[in-house]
């Protein structure tokens, strides 16, 4: 296991896809020290913005652990493409985390900034803290959102978390920005708290469930029934009733929006409508 520490607080961003299980996998201390980085528009060794320190362990062959302990939101794309191993931090963390992830565990005990887990296609990520827009959403102009994998944020996300998102399930226990899921073709988003407008705009299918206030459905989606429950995951139930609501319609979509009856009393004349 690799424990990283920050020698200084930075104040340029730092591109650090290095940090990463797969990359340190099988190296030396001192080849760790001397991966890449760029600092600003300074490349630099890793060993000279972080202390590196070896911890013997017993993670299986082909499985390395790194944990880092500080504060590195301006450090962006530690664990890009991560295939294998675990990655644990105790602080902050910068953009584009997760960037593309294909396997292994994520655990963040702090804030994650924007494009956390971008266009994620497998593993698993917890993030103990709130995320920033665009939670496992595409970069602009590409219609690839999450393939698969499992998020899970303990506090709150910012506008457009899982656009474009094709599969997988992201749980978030806390509030939601604006056009959570906006174009989401499949998969799973459930937020235990309240979201602001636009959820589901343009989705053509999937699931999304809304356990507190949401401000306002689009009037592009119709009302279909009310469920006493909604299955999140295997493991999983959110007890209601909820609210169904099919769309959006703009896109002949079939997509479900869930709605928590007793915290939005004000979409109480749409069960005329059931």
């Amino acid at each position: 296991m690799i424990n990283l520490y920050p020698l200084r607080e930075f104040r340029f961003p730092i591109v650090a896809e290095c940090m990463s299980p797969d990359v340190f996998q099988g190296k030396t201390l001192e080849e760790i020290e001397g991966l890449k980085l760029w600092e600003g528009n300074k490349q630099k060794n890793l060993g000279k913005l972080f202390k590196v320190e070896e911890i013997k362990s017993g993670n299986p062959p082909g499985e390395e652990a790194i944990t880092i302990k500080g504060d590195v939101s301006k450090v962006r794309r530690i664990g890009a493409g991560i295939k294998n191993g675990e990655l644990t931090i105790y602080g902050n963390v910068g953009m584009h985390l997760a960037e593309e992830m294909k396997g292994g565990k994520i655990t963040v005990h702090g804030n994650v900034g924007g494009w956390a887990c971008s266009m994620m296609k497998a593993g698993t990520i917890e993030i103990h803290g709130n995320a920033g827009d665009y939670l496992g959403a595409p970069y602009r102009g590409s219609t690839e959102g999450m393939h698969g994998g499992k998020i899970t944020v303990y506090g709150n996300v910012g506008n457009e978390a899982g656009t474009h998102m094709r599969k997988g399930i992201i749980k978030i226990y806390g509030n939601a920005g604006q056009f959570l899921g906006l174009r989401m073709h499949d998969g799973t988003i459930y937020v235990q708290k309240d979201v602001e407008a636009r959820a589901g705009a343009c989705m053509t299918g999937g699931k999304i469930v809304v356990g507190g206030l949401l401000e306002s459905v689009l009037p592009t989606f119709t009302i279909d029934s009310t469920k006493e429950k909604v299955k999140i995951e295997e493991s999983e139930v959110a007890a209601g009733p909820f609210y169904l609501f099919l769309g959006d319609r703009t896109e002949n979509g079939n997509g479900k929006l869930y709605v928590f009856k007793e915290k939005n009393p004000h979409l109480s004349h749409y069960e005329k409508l059931i």
